[in-house]
């Protein structure tokens, strides 16, 4: 759902932290509605968005430096119920009259808190003690004047206060994050008890919603959708097809670069589930020739996504003009732009732009449609719930992501059909030992490398061979802007490195990645 709507959001403000768009989607888990905005929206803007809370995050900087993001005080005239974390905590403190100080003093990771008397509304009913995640090294000394302290740690006297009169809120750690025990009751306490929020967004409504605005925005006209059979666009095609069916024509083309058995899933299980009118464009050999000699990444994304936006356009042609034929014109094209997408392009004002189509390269900008996007207000994991309602088979909605270019960016050297068909049968065992350990919802991807222009000695069969290496590279996130390896258990290692080098041609080592990004990126080119 959109702000433009009945549901009023919870406004995150966003002070430069990197869980900004965590404490959005810790409000949502709430069953409440919430978008991002920056620091230096204004009161108006506030007003004008109408919210139903505020949330100021925490940020890197300290309330003392030149130049440190600062909030238009007129926000706390407005009346609206606040919640201030870690830094935002800070600015409110000393907004409203009390004291922040750079002691010396700094906490960072696990601290144990100690409520306050009985917690207040924000902390009531949780432990005396627990245990919270600290990053700061300014504290606030001294609570505005008509604020209650509600906890305090060894090196902080007030880590936690609250005016119940004027619906004001904050905590010096990071409810938003797991490491804090009683984190998500903070933010729900907030939520439900101090602003009087009922937890009444979900899934059901966005579908409802949608569906209904699409038909309004379409009317009679045709719709254009590009699958590529990721999450994001199987999901947004599907909503868009509900809305208006048989108007809407999906268009998949089939590069030849992806994983085994995905075309089938699009053409069959995909379109079985949802009742779409599919057009698959076959250009393997197309993407395959332009592609031979090159091993440049970055020359073998763009050719990719070069390629990519001629097939497109040579469907789309003939679909315009059988369109024009029947009298309803092609008008519109699919999207499946996703908040964080918004959010990391600016928040989304203005003009949309067309974005890269999964790291293809991009759908044409000179496209005259407009766009429907009908997931631009959601997070990756809203998605998929989304996805599951609207009945899209879970091998589709659960699958980790994919980059558009697809293998041709995990084989590091030239890519050829030879080595495609390596690095299937390797990605394939991969993720079926991953299943069958039940280790898919622990992943958040799981990358398989063939590194194509390295070979290492090994011995098969009693012979002497010289092979190719494969890399796996499990990670866990929550957003992709940072990653950590997954440790897997070493006898699931164990089951996928044995039969990839005794069942897969020409590879006779399987290694781990264990980079955690930063420094390394999650996929390899």
């Amino acid at each position: 759902m959109s702000a433009d709507t009945a549901q009023r959001p919870v406004l995150v403000v966003d002070f430069g932290a990197q869980y900004a768009q965590l404490i959005a989607r810790r409000v949502r888990e709430a069953g409440v509605y919430s978008e991002i905005v920056p620091h230096t929206v204004t009161a108006a803007d506030i007003a004008e968005k109408n919210p139903v809370a505020l949330i100021l995050s925490g940020g890197p900087s300290s309330v003392y430096e030149e130049g440190a993001p600062a909030l238009d005080g007129d926000i706390f005239d407005l009346g609206v119920p606040t919640l201030g974390i870690c830094y935002g905590f800070q600015v409110m403190a000393r907004a409203l009259g009390g004291e922040v100080a750079n002691t010396g003093l700094r906490e960072y990771g696990a601290t144990d808190a100690a409520l306050s008397g009985d917690g207040g509304v924000l902390l009531g009913g949780q432990p005396d003690t627990q245990n919270v995640w600290m990053s700061h090294g300014d504290q606030v000394a001294k609570a505005p004047e008509g604020f209650e302290v509600l906890a305090s740690t060894a090196d902080t006297p007030v880590a936690a206060f609250g005016s119940a009169e004027k619906g004001f809120y904050g905590v010096q750690w990071h409810p938003e994050v797991k490491h804090s025990d009683h984190g998500q009751e903070v933010i729900e306490n907030f939520l439900h008890k101090a602003a009087g929020l009922a937890a009444d967004w979900n899934s059901g409504n966005v579908i409802e919603e949608q569906v209904a605005r699409i038909r309004e925005q379409v009317g009679s006209a045709r719709v254009i959708s590009a699958l590529s059979g990721g999450v994001d666009s199987a999901v947004s095609t599907a909503l868009v097809h509900k809305a208006i069916g048989d108007q809407l024509t999906a268009v998949f083309v089939d590069h030849g670069l992806l994983r085994k058995g995905e075309r089938e899933q699009v053409e069959q299980d995909y379109v079985a589930s949802t009742g779409v009118r599919l057009i698959t464009v076959d250009a393997a050999d197309t993407f395959l020739g332009h592609l031979k000699g090159v091993s440049d990444p970055e020359q073998k994304r763009k050719i990719i996504g070069r390629e990519f936006i001629r097939a497109f356009e040579k469907v789309q042609l003939d679909l315009v003009a059988e369109a024009k034929a029947e009298g309803e014109p092609i008008k519109f094209l699919v999207q499946g732009t996703l908040y964080p997408d918004v959010v990391e392009s600016g928040g989304g004002t203005g003009t949309a732009n067309i974005k890269s189509h999964h790291n293809v390269g991009g759908l044409p900008e000179d496209l005259d449609f407009e766009l429907i996007e009908p997931l631009r207000t959601l997070f990756k994991d809203e998605v998929r719930q989304i996805g599951r309602d609207l009945g899209l088979p879970e091998a589709i909605v659960g699958r980790q992501p994919f980059p558009g270019p697809g293998l041709g960016i995990r084989i590091v050297g030239e890519v050829t059909a030879d080595r495609l068909e390596i690095l299937r049968e390797a990605d394939a065992i991969a993720r079926e030992e991953l299943t069958k350990a039940g280790l898919d919802s622990e992943i958040w991807q799981c990358p398989v490398v063939l590194l194509a222009d390295v070979r290492s000695v090994g011995v098969q069969g009693d012979g002497r061979t010289y092979g190719h290496p494969i890399v796996l590279r499990p990670v866990s996130s929550e957003d992709a802007m940072t990653a950590d390896w997954t440790r897997l258990p070493y006898d699931v290692l164990s089951k996928i490195s044995n039969r990839i080098t005794n069942s897969v041609r020409d590879v006779n080592r399987v290694v781990l990645d264990v980079t955690s990004k930063p420094p390394g990126t999650i996929e390899w080119e």
